[in-house]
This record gives structure tokens, C-alpha cells and sequence, in this order.
């Protein structure tokens, strides 16, 4: 995947949202990396260590996928805690590979990050409208802060894993 030259300025590709709004997602076994984040009341406290740890473990193992295939998603089981998982493509020895498996619906939101609990309302509403029940979130952040402002956009993917 080539970026244009407007790409090559920001760390993070451009975001096509007709690609992942109101798609379903099925996998089998799909491998990510794991990690976990320290939060306070859902705000990550050292979310920017724990990627930099990840991805140069990807790196390090020759498990980076292609661009079109990344996603970083973040489910929250607790205020204090976030799992992050990573895409993959192989197992990376002496770290938490994880496998997901499941049906997902997804959807695109575009707003700030505090946004969040409505776009879980919103995913609840979707996801009912389909006769389905969630088991749990993940959220795809599309673009880093800086990519957002420079973009103009600040694109999120709610992952809804379904019952």
C-alpha cells in the first residue's frame, strides 16, 4: 500500500470509513498481541510505553501485518485497567499471543474520545436492530492525536463481539 503525499506527513494512513461502518467481521483464531495499560477512570496513563513495547516487539519478530490489516484494539474490563490487542502474523515467543474468535458487527464514529459512552449506546441500538446481543466492546482508534487534528478527523471503530 502506497501513502500519498499528504500520508507520507503523518505517522498514520489515511482512514477510508466505508471500509468498516456497519460491516460484520467473522473470525476464526485471529492472532493479536496482547498488553495491558494502566488507567484511571478509563484514561490511560502509559498507553504510549505499552505500544512502543508492542509494536517493537512486532517488529523485532517479523509479525507486522500489512497496513491494511492493522488494528490496535482496546477493551476496557475495568476503569483501571485496558487490554490492548494487536494484530499479528505469527506468534512472537516470550509475549501474550491471544487468538479471537467470534462474530463482530462494526460501526464508525468520528468525535472525541469521551464520546465513547454514546457510541456504545448507539452500538447497543445497531446491534439490537440486528436481533443480536453484545459481549463485549473493543475499540479501534483510527488515528493517533496528532494524525486526528492534522486529519481533521478522530475515526473510531466499535468492535461489538456478539453473544
Amino acid at each position: 500500500m502506497t501513502n500519498t503525499p499528504e500520508e507520507q506527513k503523518h505517522c498514520c494512513p489515511q482512514f477510508d470509513p466505508s471500509l468498516w461502518d456497519e460491516k460484520t467481521e467473522v473470525w476464526q483464531d485471529k492472532l493479536f498481541l496482547k498488553d495491558t495499560v494502566c488507567q484511571f477512570m478509563h484514561m490511560p496513563l502509559n498507553i504510549k510505553k505499552v505500544i512502543t513495547r508492542m509494536w517493537q516487539a512486532v517488529q523485532k519478530a517479523d509479525a507486522a501485518p500489512a497496513n491494511a490489516d492493522f488494528l490496535l484494539l482496546a477493551y476496557d474490563p475495568s476503569p483501571w485497567k485496558s487490554e490492548l490487542h494487536m494484530t499479528i502474523t505469527k506468534e512472537i515467543p516470550g509475549s501474550e499471543n491471544v487468538r479471537l474468535s467470534g462474530i463482530f458487527l462494526t460501526k464508525v464514529f468520528d468525535g472525541p474520545y469521551n464520546a465513547a459512552p454514546q457510541w456504545i449506546k448507539a452500538m447497543e441500538q445497531y446491534v439490537a436492530a440486528q436481533g443480536k446481543k453484545v459481549r463485549k466492546y473493543y475499540f479501534h482508534y483510527t488515528y493517533c492525536p496528532a494524525c486526528a487534528k492534522a486529519y481533521g478527523h478522530n475515526y473510531v471503530i466499535v468492535f461489538a463481539e456478539l453473544e
